[in-house]
């Protein structure tokens, strides 16, 4: 996706907002804002904002487990299962 289709200065968001909101919703493609000639903020819809976020929040479980799995902090299959059926979490 290209971002520069999708730059509007300030003056077009403020004149146009509502219309710049539906634009938004229906293409589900962010818009880029600029303030005197300089990127400053980006708008986007929020279904698209919580799917971004829902991926960063499983990106990050990864990093969690990987870093956790290169310190050693791993346990076996049989364990695992065990403590599934017993009940017991560490």
């Amino acid at each position: 996706m290209h971002y520069s289709t999708q730059v509007k200065p300030i003056t077009h968001l403020k004149a146009h907002a509502a219309e710049v909101l539906l634009q938004i919703a229906e293409r589900r493609e962010p818009m880029v804002i600029t303030q005197n000639g300089e990127a400053k903020a980006v708008l986007q819809d929020v279904a698209s904002y919580e799917e971004t976020q829902e991926t960063l929040a499983l990106l990050k479980l990864l990093a969690i487990g990987n870093r956790q799995v290169e310190e050693g902090k791993t346990s076996s299959l049989a364990d695992v299962a065990e403590r599934l059926h017993t009940g017991i979490q560490s």
